[in-house]
């Protein structure tokens, strides 16, 4: 949105940090539980069914635009419309639940408010004391955090 002229409540850097940090949350949380609930998947395909990945990144980023773009409504709307349509093509579609859908929104949108809380509260509040920076080592990849103190 900012390439295109439309601003919002953070600079560049900053609203790909928060949101960054909101799939990143909604990942820690979706991808543990589809492993340990083991729910069959409606098509009887896979047992990671619940909850709804898709349907909890669709809502994480649904209410990122709604909280970063507060002054222009529409904007949060049609997130909120897109990620809707999400969850409702994935149990059209025969790979969710109701559950699973409204527990990934559910999830999505804890998501980006705890991220916009974190860097609000706790980042801006006391300063940036950390460096995050991507790594790749054996074949895996991740992050490594260094926190100043």
């Amino acid at each position: 949105m900012n390439a295109f002229g439309v601003k919002g409540r953070h600079n560049y850097k900053d609203a790909a940090l928060i949101y960054v940090g909101s799939i990143s949350i909604a990942s820690a949380f979706v991808l543990p539980l589809k492993i340990i609930t083991k729910e069959e998947r409606p098509d009887f395909s896979t047992n990671n069914s619940f909850p709804s990945g898709h349907t909890a990144f669709a809502f994480a980023s649904a209410e990122f635009l709604k909280q970063e773009y507060k002054d222009k409504p529409l904007i949060g709307y049609a997130g909120y419309a897109v990620a809707t349509a999400t969850g409702i093509l994935r149990m059209y579609n025969n790979r969710h639940w109701f559950g699973d859908v409204l527990a990934g929104a559910g999830f999505g949108i804890a998501s980006a408010k705890l991220s916009f809380f974190l860097y609000d509260k706790v980042f801006v509040k006391n300063g940036w004391n950390f460096t995050l920076s991507p790594v790749y080592n054996n074949k895996t990849a991740g992050f490594a955090y260094v926190y100043n103190f």
